[in-house]
């Protein structure tokens, strides 16, 4: 099978979409049940310091990414292995739970689709081998960051720091993947990406402080583009801040323009860092030569 993949290209992109859409049901779990986790970490850990209610219902016993099994959450009926397939579960129950018939959402199986085709597309652009494996196991990490943070507007420390720590890591393994164009980088360039993502969102917050008295942005998103510069390099950085910044002012300006949206209620950043780190990582070469080949 694994002489199969690696000779055909097709054959390599079919399984891995398959395989990521399984992953992608599984992110949904990821999605929901780890803010919980976390806040129910914080809860305990000052409770005797604060009775502050919490804003959402924090579970008793056992409640992590295997346990319990997922139930319905109108009427708490279990979901069985068939009623948990991806996206044809979704289709052949009609959107409703088997149970009570209340409305599913369609977020779940668009969850599945999406990590399934953006990590088939990753399959396609680097072809079979070690890169593409570790730029799919990077696409899974971004979209459960990306859609935790539209959620909650936390990045877990849980997947942000591994994610970090696994990006230097390639890099003592540069000299070992000599076809690598994008992953594997040098360790210098990896450290210093590292570094230089952190201190330059953590300079932008800090500037935005003084001069605002306001917070501008949260530490993950530091965390986040030094991670995205330990796999990417120091020399990415500038394209993944320039399209994330565009892209997130555009779109708040859309809400605030359309949606009525209150300037005081923040805007999760890190969609848009895991957006344009992935689309660098994939066409980063391309997008700089273009810009300069069209502005300087």
């Amino acid at each position: 099978m694994l002489e199969l993949m690696s000779e055909s290209a097709t054959v390599f992109i079919v399984v891995v979409f398959a395989f990521t859409l399984l992953i992608g049901s599984f992110l949904n779990v990821v999605i929901h049940r780890l803010p919980i986790m976390m806040e129910r970490e914080w809860r305990e850990q000052a409770d005797e310091i604060t009775k502050t209610p919490s804003e959402h219902e924090i579970p008793e016993g056992r409640f992590d990414l295997v346990a319990p099994r997922s139930r319905c959450p109108s009427c708490g009926a279990l979901i069985t292995a068939w009623q948990n397939i991806p996206v044809i579960s979704y289709l052949f129950l009609k959107g409703r739970c088997a149970e009570c018939k209340a409305s599913i959402s369609v977020r779940y199986p668009l969850v599945e689709l999406m990590t399934a085709f953006l990590a088939a597309t990753v399959a396609w652009h680097f072809g079979a081998g070690w890169e593409a494996l570790m730029a799919i196991a990077l696409t899974i990490a971004l979209v459960a960051i990306a859609m935790i943070d539209a959620d909650t507007q936390l990045i877990p420390d849980a997947i942000v720091l591994p994610l970090m720590w696994v990006g230097l890591a390639m890099s003592l393994f540069h000299s070992m993947m000599p076809g690598a164009q994008t992953l594997f980088i040098r360790p210098s360039d990896a450290i210093i990406g590292a570094m230089a993502g952190y201190l330059t969102l953590w300079s932008i917050y800090w500037l935005f402080k003084l001069v605002t008295g306001k917070d501008g942005m949260g530490y993950g998103d530091f965390k986040l583009l030094a991670a995205l510069g330990a796999w990417l390099g120091w020399q990415h950085l500038h394209i993944v801040i320039l399209m994330s910044a565009i892209v997130g002012a555009v779109v708040g300006l859309s809400l605030l323009a359309f949606r009525n949206h209150e300037r005081s209620t923040p805007i999760p950043f890190g969609p848009y860092l895991a957006a344009a780190g992935w689309i660098t990582m994939l066409w980063g070469h391309d997008i700089w030569n273009l810009y300069l080949d069209r502005f300087v």
